[in-house]
């Protein structure tokens, strides 16, 4: 696995309130310089009020933290995981598609449904 964290919508929900395992974890990536990721999707799920939601901003606009849009390719692989795993959530394919793609831990709130579409997935759950 390589260093880093993919963040699912929970984690992002639970940053805006100031969870303090969120703000703990998103400390160490800052001092160990690890990327975050964060897929489109999930921001789309957490990204509600943005005028009030200053800690997600801050995340996004850190050098850091790159944003995996759901472009040409995605598609076409959350379309197949979804079709192999029976399930219907595209937020969640897109998120483990970008988790494998990335090669980093993962961490959710929602553990699963996540095991589900990939069994294999390192998660942290919070």
């Amino acid at each position: 696995m390589k260093p880093g964290v993919t963040l699912d919508a929970g984690p992002l929900i639970a940053l805006d309130r100031a969870d303090r395992r969120v703000i703990v974890l998103l400390a160490r990536a800052e001092q160990t310089g690890v990327p975050v990721i964060v897929p489109g999707t999930a921001l789309a799920q957490a990204n509600r009020h943005p005028p009030r939601q200053a800690r997600l901003a801050r995340l996004l606009r850190q050098p850091r933290t790159h944003v995996a849009p759901l472009g040409r390719v995605d598609p076409t692989d959350v379309g197949r995981l979804l079709a192999a795993s029976r399930s219907t959530d595209i937020a969640d394919a897109h998120f483990v598609i970008c988790a494998r793609r990335s090669g980093t831990g993962v961490v959710t709130s929602d553990p699963d449904d996540l095991r589900r579409l990939d069994p294999e997935l390192s998660l942290t759950v919070i």
